[in-house]
């Protein structure tokens, strides 16, 4: 049965950025975030949830329609759970459950540790934490290099180092280094991740103590698809320091974007506790 959902967008003015946001469903909160993936890449699954949850969404600041007073300042996993404690306080209807992928596991944790009072439940899938890790300088060093060649104007060769730091194989074009033809905000949103976004993300490092004892539940959430990539890595060092194990999610890293309506059902169990 084919549904229109209904979608409520917004702003929320903040100390230094204007955050775009969005809200669609009725029912317990969920928030769907990631980084750099806007509330574009959530808004297939953030429709199907809405058939028994109030889905919020937004852009990360500096990425899309979230702009930054200053567009040059770093975007850091403290100033995004700063953002999204703001985004649920203003909504009204938490706590929340935050589903973070990717660089927004990474906010969805950060927001754990310094705002538990907004959530009563995190999953943190696939988030890539060097620090969790046993050779966390290699793994700065090889962010680092990804990042320089980006600046040099290699943004071909930038892409192929970060698949090779991620272990995920490259497709035809990245393999020739040569991307996609994108749109100028495709360009911009990618500029600002490997500048402004990568390096703060990647270095954050999890108050573990804090995460296993805190007032939150956090599940840590890896990709049935992703063995041996790098954010597999990643996520069962971290739930070993949690004294947890993974929990699996169907497909890769993006499953989310891939396939929607093959995640949703996984992701409500976990959110009702399975």
């Amino acid at each position: 049965m084919n549904r229109t959902t209904t979608v409520t967008t917004g702003t929320l003015r903040v100390s230094d950025a204007t955050l775009h946001y969005e809200v669609r469903g009725e029912g317990p909160l969920v928030a769907l975030v990631g980084a750099p993936m806007d509330a574009t890449f959530f808004a297939p699954l953030a429709d199907l949830l809405a058939a028994d949850h109030t889905v919020l969404t937004t852009d990360p600041r500096g990425l899309n329609r979230s702009v930054l007073d200053t567009p040059e300042q770093d975007s850091t996993p403290g100033l995004r759970a700063d953002d999204l404690s703001l985004l649920l306080e203003h909504l009204g209807r938490g706590p929340a459950a935050v589903f973070g992928s990717s660089g927004g596991a990474v906010t969805a944790l950060a927001l754990a540790v310094a705002h538990p009072e907004r959530a009563h439940t995190v999953i943190a899938h696939e988030a890539p934490l060097n620090h969790v890790l046993d050779d966390p300088a290699g793994r700065d060093a090889a962010v680092e290099d990804i990042i320089a060649t980006y600046a040099s104007g290699d943004v071909g060769g930038a892409w192929v180092k970060f698949l090779v730091n991620a272990n995920i194989p490259p497709a035809p074009d990245e393999e020739s280094g040569a991307p996609a033809e994108r749109d100028p905000r495709q360009v911009a949103d990618e500029r600002f991740w490997f500048l402004h976004e990568m390096r703060e993300t990647t270095r954050w490092r999890p108050d573990i103590a804090a995460l296993r004892d805190g007032p939150v539940r956090v599940v840590v959430g890896v990709g049935q698809d992703s063995a041996g990539q790098f954010c597999d890595l990643t996520s069962a060092a971290l739930a070993t320091a949690l004294g947890t194990e993974p929990t699996v999610f169907p497909g890769g890293h993006i499953a989310f974007v891939d396939d929607p309506a093959g995640f949703a059902p996984r992701l409500r169990e976990v959110l009702n506790g399975g």
